[in-house]
């Protein structure tokens, strides 16, 4: 779904508006997601059940992959969507880095990695939303990363037990979080220099204060 607009309104989605709905079929499989995190945090971190979290994090990325579908074939699009589908998704990636690197199945520096680019785009937004502009094109590399970023975390946690199949998949785990990392990052480097090109380039917004008299 698409992020809310430099000055507050939400965007349209195409040729549709946003609408005001709350209760609708993408906003309810955004709530079983953020429902979904807690449950996972708890099956991968206290009785360890790999094979129910890796469970748990396969439906939470189909939810994640249906609510968008839906809320574009079903024209469900709305303002909360907008919100609550991105802020839903952060969590849920800042929360599954975090417990890989308890867990030791990933190291801490990968995950500070992943989080501070997303830190650092997160602050670049200020320099849209001073001069009332909208963010930025997406960049399909970016979505592209985080698919592989997406396919790696379960593959490394299908690699945590001790058979064959555990075995195989740990280098292709640790392949694509590689190949992913590394895309990422260079995707915060192409949307921070947008970001720097705009500011050098479109001056901010000021306010006119009215004078007494």
């Amino acid at each position: 779904m698409s992020p809310p607009a430099a000055d507050g309104t939400s965007p349209p989605i195409g040729d549709r508006v946003l609408s005001d709905r709350v209760l609708t079929i993408p906003n309810v499989l955004s709530a079983v997601r953020l429902l979904l995190i807690p449950l996972f945090l708890y099956l991968l971190l206290g009785p360890r059940a790999d094979g129910l979290a890796l469970a748990v994090l396969l439906a939470s990325g189909a939810t994640d992959w249906l609510d968008g579908k839906l809320a574009r074939v079903l024209d469900q699009s709305s303002r909360l969507g907008a919100v609550l589908d991105p802020l839903v998704d952060r969590l849920s990636v800042v929360s599954t880095l975090a417990a890989f690197v308890i867990r030791g199945i990933i190291p801490w520096w990968v995950a500070l990695i992943l989080v501070g680019r997303d830190l650092v785009l997160a602050a670049t937004m200020l320099i849209y939303r001073r001069r009332g502009l909208p963010p930025p094109e997406v960049i399909y590399l970016g979505k592209a990363a985080t698919f592989v970023i997406m396919v790696a975390l379960p593959v490394l946690l299908a690699s945590t037990g001790e058979s064959a199949v555990a075995d195989m998949f740990s280098p292709i785990g640790y392949a694509l979080l590689v190949w992913g990392t590394v895309l990422y990052v260079w995707t915060g480097v192409l949307y921070s220099y947008k970001a720097l090109l705009v500011a050098r380039s479109v001056p901010p917004r000021h306010t006119e204060v009215p004078r007494d008299g």
